[in-house]
């Protein structure tokens, strides 16, 4: 039984429709479900993936409108990286950034990959990974109908990188608990991989004693999600993470995908979450993301649910 990579990372908006924009019209992502935050119907929750929503291709964001400023800091995940076929592929974007205004870094080499650190509107901290050299865990498939050029889109998740105060117990948790191997250090960042390793399994940590803690707001990320085969395999996973002591969520339904969370010695919410049964559950493979997707068990309160929602352009209304 082992973690099989990162399945998606879950970051904060407070703007849905320009989120929508963004990360559609601009980074050529496919919106692959349009729903709401299970917790709370009164927000959006964006799914946006490769060109079939495949696990460890999903960057979801949770809109929450009065959302404030990110301060960053400690006991948080710091950045999302998205992962892209080449080297040449990164120089396309550098380009593309460049016409369109979007915030940049220079190319540069890390962890033995050439990577295009950017931000979005919100401040939300970025950075595209070249898959040129990868010999890892495959990368899913860009989105056709994006409007971008053959093999210049976006294929899945890269490195999460976490910023902690202490590295320790965070790495504790990471490779005794789940599994995750030690592959080297760059840039002060120590690197973990598991399962097949790769661009699309591992983390990077690093520790900053300097800094205070992260004040989270628009622009910054909620939690990190693990990949899990099934739900057979995160019974399992509960019952380890219970003997080691960390209080869980016990397995919760998302419908499109089985979870349980916890938080880690720093704070940093993790989720492990299973490969299926996934996004065409409830809508045609075709037709992803077109409308808004309710699961079963919100299905009756749909109109108003529909009442409380800003339409997106996606919307037929």
């Amino acid at each position: 039984m082992q973690i099989k990579g990162i399945h998606h990372v879950s970051a904060i908006t407070a703007n849905a429709k320009k989120n929508y924009d963004f990360y559609t019209n601009v980074l050529g992502m496919r919106l692959v479900k349009k729903t709401v935050n299970q917790d709370d119907t009164s927000m959006y929750h964006l799914f946006y993936a490769d060109e079939k929503g495949n696990p460890g291709t999903d960057l979801t964001f949770f809109e929450i409108p009065r959302a404030g400023n990110t301060y960053p800091g400690t006991h948080s995940i710091s950045t999302t990286s998205l992962r892209v076929k080449n080297d040449e592929t990164l120089r396309f974007w550098q380009e593309r950034f460049k016409q369109l205004n979007v915030e940049q870094d220079p190319i540069k080499e890390y962890a033995n990959r050439k990577t295009l650190s950017f931000r979005d509107p919100e401040g939300q901290r970025l950075m595209l990974v070249s898959d040129e050299n990868n010999k890892g865990v495959a990368a899913g498939q860009s989105w056709e109908k994006s409007g971008l050029p053959t093999n210049r889109g976006i294929t899945g998740l890269g490195p999460v990188h976490l910023t902690v105060a202490n590295l320790a117990p965070t790495k504790q948790v990471l490779t005794e608990i789940l599994g995750f191997r030690e592959v080297g250090r760059f840039d002060n960042k120590l690197v973990l991989e598991t399962g097949e390793g790769g661009t699309g399994a591992e983390v990077h940590i690093e520790e900053r004693t300097d800094l205070s803690r992260e004040r989270p707001g628009r622009g910054s990320v909620h939690h990190v999600a693990f990949r899990v085969e099934d739900e057979q395999e995160l019974e399992q996973w509960k019952l380890i993470i219970q003997k080691a002591g960390f209080p869980n969520s016990g397995l919760v339904d998302r419908f499109y995908f089985k979870s349980l969370y916890f938080r880690e010695p720093n704070h940093i919410l993790f989720e492990l979450a299973t490969d299926g049964p996934g996004f065409a559950t409830d809508e045609d493979m075709d037709h992803l993301g077109e409308s808004l997707a309710l699961p079963p068990f919100l299905e009756d309160r749909r109109k108003e649910i529909e009442q409380s929602l800003t339409p997106l352009d996606t919307d037929e209304s």
